[in-house]
């Protein structure tokens, strides 16, 4: 099994990735592989609401930069993780565009990539708008049909200066309980699609309440 997790944060190795991290651990002694991909530092431009990735249906945006790259590893991943530093109280710029882009593409249509995966979210934050952030990530997550593992409290971290994140011990705390479930998770999917039918899909309904 595999776990990638994608870094929304501009930095590197910042609080995000060392959030991911702790995450990481714990699905790795579980023997389930885990990957970040760096997001934030790329120059990903936003979702052109063209709709030709829904007409194509091939599982891409019709902008030819790295998120189609990256459709395919989470098409191909048992589980997925969205970490983003806060921005305004909300997901950093980068990242968003990302997620708009290949969420559209995995959901839309015909196209079911990500639906009953495990997905979790992560965050990390100076001070506030830790949590706004991360109900902003788990949107993407339940939109997508994915589970979600929980913690024992919401997954957010505190620090300011890269790996700040080590002295917030109930942050810690949280991102090593949430690799653990998720491991757990991952485990009991697998060992249960041999004995219960998967839910089949159903075709989205669009109500437009303008009359």
């Amino acid at each position: 099994m595999k776990v990638v997790a994608f870094n929304g944060s501009p930095r590197k190795e910042g609080n995000t990735y060392h959030s991911l991290m702790l995450v990481g651990a714990e699905l790795e002694r579980e023997n389930i592989d885990f990957e970040i991909i760096h997001v934030g530092n790329k120059m990903i431009r936003g979702c052109l609401a063209c709709g030709m990735c829904r007409q194509n249906k091939n599982e891409r945006c019709v902008i030819n930069d790295e998120v189609n790259d990256w459709i395919q590893c989470m098409k191909n991943a048992d589980g997925i993780i969205l970490g983003s530093p806060v921005h305004y109280s909300g997901i950093a710029s980068t990242m968003k565009s990302f997620l708009d882009r290949a969420f559209y593409v995995a959901t839309g249509g015909s196209n079911n990539l990500l639906r009953h995966k495990v997905g979790a979210s992560v965050v990390a934050v100076r001070r506030s708008g830790g949590v706004p952030t991360f109900d902003g990530l788990n949107h993407y997550i339940n939109y997508a049909e994915m589970i979600m593992p929980g913690s024992n409290y919401w997954n957010v971290a505190h620090g300011t200066a890269p790996g700040e994140v080590s002295q917030d011990e109930e942050g810690q705390q949280v991102m090593r309980i949430l690799g653990k479930n998720m491991a757990w998770l991952l485990k009991v999917l697998a060992a249960g699609k041999s004995q219960v039918e998967p839910v089949p899909p159903e075709q989205k309904k669009f109500t437009n309440f303008i009359r």
